[in-house]
């Protein structure tokens, strides 16, 4: 076999296809010198015998053109013999290259078999393995490209050959999750298979596996990967066809039964076909591949294998159970003033480490996978195993998922554990510690004592415990400052940060850092962050892998060097008789209050806390998580008013009810959602007496309703209005959905706003609301008001302003001019009053003894008979349809707007001399 090219990706090329050969030309002169020569000898011999030989001449030219043909096709078939072996040449450096391609592809994507064959591969960090899962082998595109040659088939052919790679190893990312659709037996050989491949290429301390609820699979409990127990370690869950996998696993292998929907979380599907063929559906694309399959008896084989191979190595150091470090029986009496708390053994002796004497903060870092979990848990049941729950109280902070802590809270000792799932909530409590410091300031000096270890300073400790705290920061960057307030003042207090980080360094800020003099680092990548917690370079020179996780490098304030450990483990048994020891005991104090409630009434917030002032309206309860309450807010007698803006179903129109049914009716104002009894409403408000409370929900739907000319009218009343409202002692309550346009202005006008839920944080920050309050899935009646969050009150039924009738028109004895659109469809009488056509009216002075006369035109009609308008205007009374608004002006020569009327309701304005326009009905209404 000849060698393989240095870079099998290449290209080849096939030769250019070769050029036809030219058909020879006719010999002309060969011939035409027979037939001249055959001639010259007739002539000159006299004999016509020579005349034959003038017939040389075409048999030589038909000679000579047979003669070229076969040469023609002797080269024709010499050059295809060189173009078919040129193209053998490229087939065979195809099948090389392939084969060289292929090989790269199988030593970077292994199968479980070959895994298993090649024992080197097993658990090595080869780039790119362990993002992906080989689902089978199959088709797909080869770096490899053939230029050249020509149009024909066999060309085409070939380099089409070039372009796929068959027997490849199919891979999709291993976080898709990958589903085996088929009978059972088969479909359970699939997936041991696929299962396997991902645990032989990670190891324990880089994967953990769980074998599913309801699940008979004793092959997978055998593997080394189910005893891995560090929350930060990705973990793979094997569901069967009924299972559901939670959101907090990383990557789902599933078996499912044909016909049925096929798990979540699984963006792969294999569907087996036969016994080693499957269709992969994923992305979008689907095709066929050959798949892997492991019986029961191989999966139980290679399980034994991978247990034996993480059993050996390590630093010859067993897990260190804490159980094993607590006294029997009863645990000692704790030393007041003091933490101290049993979290590992170096070499046969117990560590200890006071978070009091030693502390009164402390730093944890690690890398993932190192046993940082683990330790924060086994420090948290140390402590609690050897203090009750009156003198020691937990808050435990989970920011990677929210498992880490769940096993400790049973423990009496926690007063609540807050995750990264509950974003608000999070937000809350670490807020509501700054309110704590204050709470304690204030016992302490209550009680006479400067410090908490003084006995008579009768508070509890409190340890707030934080897993992740760069991802903390993250989503809540301005937190820090609160942690660095709890660091400066907490000694005194009893208060103590136990923070949880992967780095140190740029994560935990200088003034945090020097308040946490004790430090443990567990293995960490990077020499800085050993320097920043420990002082030397030794935590990053920790061994990894499963052996090694859990050995740690503690240092206190008074050591010279840090101390090596083993970090103790405490399970769930030890946790449980922890929490059995302690119990019965009374609930210890939460240092947050719970959540506002999502429905609080009017009438119990009348009823509780201080008395109102005269005029002030209850709004809702305030939460308030500095101050550790939440109170009532009200808007106070002499403001403008408030601003409600939100959505429908945002508990918008509930807030202004609950404001409205505190007014008394003869102080309220209510703008109707009619347009024509808004109108009346708005003109009201312009007169309305000092303490007049005016109500407009959906303004800006409201104006948007109205003409133009009756929405800038609006829109200037309502604007004056709040202008100066503050003056008139009138407040203004208005509902919007999202200021824009003339309700922005108006609103800009009211100080107060309380923001309900908007649809994006960007629509939020825009109204003027503060970032951190945002939240995609507030309450109705949940918003934020004057920076914080508020519950709006709710209440009963509000009584509506009863809707004034519009006076019924009658003609009366005076002239009467009526505008409409088609005067032809009215009757030829009406009520005893005769009806002409202004057009039939030549002269005014025909109108001149016309009483009880209703001449009838349309706007166009009326205006080129002005006499005769001039004459009803002077004289009568007009009376335009409300269909006719667009030429009211025109016809009237007013320049104010008139009341506004619905068009096509049957209603219009009467103008008198000298009185202004009324709404009038002067017609039924079209059904």
């Amino acid at each position: 076999m000849r060698p393989i090219a240095v870079d099998p990706a290449s290209p080849l090329s096939l030769p250019a296809p070769a050029e036809p050969p030219r058909r020879a030309p006719v010999p002309l002169l060969a011939s035409v010198v027979p037939i001249v020569g055959a001639g010259a000898l007739a002539l000159v011999t006299g004999s016509y015998a020579m005349l034959w030989f003038a017939a040389l001449g075409p048999l030589i030219a038909v000679a000579t053109l047979l003669d070229g043909a076969r040469a023609a096709r002797r080269d024709r078939r010499r050059t295809d013999r060189e173009a078919a072996a040129a193209r053998d040449r490229v087939a065979d450096e195809i099948r090389l290259r392939h084969d060289a391609e292929r090989a790269a592809l199988e030593v970077r994507h292994p199968d479980a078999g070959s895994l298993c064959f090649t024992d080197a591969g097993v658990w090595r960090p080869v780039p790119g393995r362990r993002e992906a899962i080989v689902v089978g082998r199959g088709s797909q595109a080869s770096a490899l490209r053939v230029t050249g040659g020509g149009d024909g088939t066999d060309d085409a052919a070939l380099r089409a050959r070039a372009m796929r790679l068959d027997g490849a190893p199919v891979t999709v990312p291993l976080t898709d999750g990958v589903a085996v659709v088929g009978p059972e037996p088969l479909a359970e050989a699939v997936l041991r298979a696929l299962v396997l491949q991902v645990c032989l290429s990670r190891s324990p301390d880089e994967l953990r596996v769980l074998p599913g609820v309801g699940e008979d699979r004793s092959w997978v409990r055998e593997l080394p990967h189910t005893v891995s127990r560090s929350a930060d370690t990705p973990t793979l869950v094997i569901c069967g066809p009924d299972a559901s996998p939670t959101s907090s696993v990383d990557v789902v292998i599933a078996r499912a039964v044909p016909g049925q929907h096929v798990p979540p979380r699984c963006g792969a599907v294999l569907t087996l076909t036969g016994p080693t063929q499957a269709t992969l559906q994923h992305a979008g694309e689907s095709q066929t591949v050959g798949v892997e399959a492991v019986s029961l008896v191989q999966a139980h084989a290679v399980a034994r294998a991978l247990a034996a191979r993480a059993g050996g190595g390590g630093d010859g150091e067993g897990p260190v159970l804490l159980a094993d470090l607590l006294p029997a029986g009863a645990p000692p009496a704790a030393v007041r003033g003091s933490l101290t708390a049993v979290i590992g053994r170096s070499g046969r002796s117990p560590v200890s480490i006071d978070l009091v004497g030693d502390g009164p903060h402390a730093v944890v870092a690690g890398v993932t996978g190192s046993g940082k979990s683990e330790l924060l848990t086994t420090w948290v049941t140390s402590l609690c195993a050897t203090h009750p729950p009156g003198e020691l109280t937990f808050l435990l902070v989970d920011f990677k998922g929210g498992t880490a802590f769940e096993p400790l809270r049973a423990l009496p000792h926690v007063a609540g554990i807050i995750t990264d799932l509950d974003e608000a909530g999070a937000r809350r409590a670490v807020e509501s510690l700054r309110a704590e410091l204050r709470r304690r300031e204030g016992a302490l000096a209550a009680a006479g004592v400067r410090d908490i270890r003084d006995e008579r300073g009768d508070l509890a400790r409190l340890v707030i415990v934080v897993d992740e705290f760069a991802a903390l920061l993250g989503m809540h960057p301005d937190l820090h400052a609160v942690f660095t307030d709890v660091a400066a003042r907490g000694r005194a207090l009893g208060m103590h940060l136990i923070l949880g980080t992967q780095r140190a360094s740029g994560v935990v800020r200088d003034a945090l850092l020097a308040n946490c003099p004790l430090r443990v680092s567990l293995r960490v990548t990077d020499a800085a962050d050993s320097r920043a917690v420990v002082g030397t370079d030794a935590a990053a020179a920790l061994p990894g892998g499963a052996q090694a996780r859990g050995i740690a490098l503690v240092r206190r304030a008074a050591d010279h060097e840090p101390q090596r450990l083993r970090v103790a483990l405490a399970d769930a048994e030890l946790i449980a008789a922890v929490g059995e020891r302690c119990a019965p005991v009374p609930a210890v104090r939460r240092p947050w209050l719970p959540e506002l409630s999502t429905r609080i009434e009017l009438a119990d917030l009348l009823g509780s806390g201080d008395r109102l002032g005269e005029g002030e309206l209850v709004i809702g309860l305030a939460d308030e998580p500095d101050r550790q309450r939440q109170s009532r807010v009200a808007l106070g007698a002499r403001e403008r008013g408030l601003v409600v803006t939100g959505a429908a179903g945002t508990g918008r129109s509930t807030a202004l009810r609950t404001l409205a049914a505190q007014v008394a009716d003869d102080g309220l104002l209510i703008v109707p959602s009619d347009l024509e009894g808004a109108w009346d409403a708005v003109e009201r408000a312009q007169h309305a007496p000092p303490g007049t409370v005016v109500v407009v929900d959906d303004l800006d739907a409201l104006i948007g309703r109205y003409p133009l000319d009756h929405a800038q009218v609006v829109a200037e009343r309502l604007e004056r209005l709040a202008r100066g409202a503050g003056d008139a002692g009138v407040r203004l309550l208005v509902g919007v959905q999202r200021p824009a346009g003339a309700s922005a202005r108006i609103a800009e006008l009211i100080p107060r706003r309380l923001l309900l839920a908007s649809a994006t944080r960007s629509d939020h920050l825009a109204a003027g609301g503060t970032p951190e309050l945002w939240r995609r899935d507030l309450p109705p009646g949940r918003g934020e008001l004057d920076g914080r969050a508020v519950q709006v009150a709710l209440t009963g039924g509000l009584r509506m302003p009863p809707t004034e009738d519009v006076p019924r028109w009658h003609p009366s004895d005076r002239l009467t001019g009526l505008v409409v659109r088609n005067g032809a469809a009215l009757p030829a009488s009406r009520d005893g009053h005769r009806i002409i056509d202004v057009r039939s009216v030549v002269e005014p002075a025909e109108l001149r003894d016309a009483r009880g006369t209703v001449v009838v035109g349309d706007p166009e009609a009326w205006q080129r008979a002005w006499r005769v308008l001039d004459a009803v205007r002077d004289a009568g009374e007009l009376l335009i349809d409300a269909a006719c608004a667009p030429d009211y002006r025109a016809l009237t020569g007013d320049r104010e707007l008139p009341p506004y009327c619905t068009p096509a309701a049957g209603r219009g304005w009467r103008i008198l001399p000298g009185v202004p326009s009324s709404r009038v009905q002067w017609m039924p209404a079209a059904r």
